[in-house]
């Protein structure tokens, strides 16, 4: 046998065995949800399969199925994150699933229009280094797509991992810093995003899915599907639990006289299958402009479950949707006074507004190095933000330790070093994710997940 068949023969048997890796890795995370909403997930992995980027979006569980060396993965691909740990570094509240386009607007409970992470699903506490990784690897597919070289990359990493690393060791510096990306000091796609809800009005944004009969306001004909008797009732109850679980600190005037209530589809790739409801309030006033739209969608297991175990950690939250909202509350400084949790058909939902002041953050027109340098480093200062408020805010002593003093400790002098690290992580990587993905694609038009046929 010739060297170059030995070698083809050698391939073929390594992309088998990462494809089985892959389908049993989605099929065990996702096998419920899979059984129960098999359409919904024919759309998730059609959208998955659209580009490595849109795959990696999808694959969280895989992600961190490699990190954790439950796969054939060389295990050198992670490095040594233990050196950056130190005692407590690996408990940390983290967003879980943070990538690039995980970012976006939001109207903090102070009343300012706030730049920040956002989509909290997979939030556990976890490493810290994980969140970075995470993070890096899909920087790293962004600029594959479009067409950047190496070189960028490196150039991107290392501005990031630097912003965050500074940002950290500001916080440790000045004690009970209130700093936050906002429309007096962000700059570039960060300024355009604030700006763009800046201009939004609520009366507007409520008559997209609204309308006004009787001076009273409901859902439009078409939007959503329209709750029986049963399920009226049944919403109600979980949304009268919902308000038992509101920060006290909210403001009194809310109104929560609940004027309608539809059922939608899954919100959002990483939800297929899940139930969700929009719920139509009062909100402050009985003005019908200051109507307000809350979401009822159903929490998921996080990806980093299946990894950490860790009963603290599982014990500390009712169900899903509580440990949704509680992280929520502990990675964005000032929520929302409308985030909440309650319980449905056995099932936790996390509650929150659908709020006309959220954006997120689009990299469509960010194409020049110069321009996604100045995104770049924003991103990684907003990173940095929530982990170090995340000990004083989250309610739980899961972590009890000052995060941003942990992690300027660990990273110590040697920040060249963590960037060398992270560089070499987001370009191994994402060249894994590319294969990742055609591996993943052909599996899905084979056949090879049991439940969710590729044609019907």
């Amino acid at each position: 046998m010739s060297d170059q068949r030995q070698t083809d023969d050698q391939q073929r048997t390594d992309d088998q065995q990462r494809t089985d890796e892959i389908v049993q890795c989605l099929q065990e995370s996702f096998a419920e949800l899979m059984q129960h909403a098999p359409d919904a997930f024919r759309t998730k992995f059609r959208k998955m399969a659209r580009d490595p980027f849109a795959f990696y979006r999808g694959t969280a569980c895989l992600f961190y199925a490699d990190l954790a060396g439950n796969t054939q993965l060389e295990h050198a691909l992670t490095g040594s994150d233990q050196r950056w740990w130190g005692e407590h570094g690996d408990r940390i509240w983290i967003q879980g699933d943070l990538h690039v386009e995980n970012f976006g607007t939001y109207m903090s409970g102070d009343g300012r229009l706030v730049f920040d992470v956002n989509d909290f699903d997979e939030a556990y506490v976890a490493p810290w280094t994980w969140e970075i990784r995470r993070f890096v690897a899909s920087l790293a597919l962004v600029c594959w797509g479009k067409a950047l070289p190496d070189q960028v990359i490196d150039d991107l990493v290392d501005t990031y991992v630097r912003a965050y690393a500074d940002q950290a060791r500001e916080f440790t510096d000045h004690d009970n810093i209130e700093w936050a990306l906002t429309l007096d000091n962000a700059e570039g796609a960060v300024l355009d995003t604030l700006r763009s809800v800046k201009l939004v009005s609520r009366e507007e944004f409520l008559g997209q899915v609204t309308v006004v009969e009787e001076y009273r306001r409901h859902f439009e004909s078409g939007y959503g599907t329209p709750l029986d008797d049963a399920q009226r009732e049944k919403v109600g109850e979980a949304f009268g639990t919902y308000q038992r679980t509101l920060s006290k600190e909210r403001d009194s005037r809310i109104r929560f006289d609940v004027l309608d209530a539809v059922q939608l589809g899954a919100l959002g790739i990483g939800s297929a299958g899940l139930p969700a409801y929009t719920v139509l309030i009062e909100g402050e006033t009985q003005a019908l402009g200051n109507d307000v739209l809350i979401t009822m969608k159903q929490g998921q297991e996080a990806a980093l479950e299946r990894v950490i175990t860790d009963e603290r950690i599982v014990e500390a939250f009712t169900d899903h949707g509580h440990r949704t909202a509680a992280s929520q509350r502990a990675l964005q400084d000032h929520a929302s006074p409308y985030l909440g949790w309650t319980e449905m058909d056995g099932s936790g939902f996390v509650v929150s507004e659908f709020s006309p002041y959220e954006a997120d953050l689009s990299w469509d027109d960010v194409t020049e190095p110069d321009d996604m340098r100045v995104l770049v480093r924003q991103l990684g200062q907003a990173t940095a933000k929530i982990h170090c408020v995340a000990d004083d805010e989250s309610g739980h002593d899961l972590v009890d330790v000052s995060v941003e003093q942990v992690v300027t400790d660990a990273i110590g002098d040697d920040v060249n070093t963590l960037v060398e690290q992270m560089t070499a992580f987001a370009h191994a990587y994402a060249a894994q994710v590319r294969h990742d993905h055609r591996l993943f694609v052909e599996a899905f038009r084979a056949g090879a997940f049991s439940a969710v046929d590729p044609t019907t």
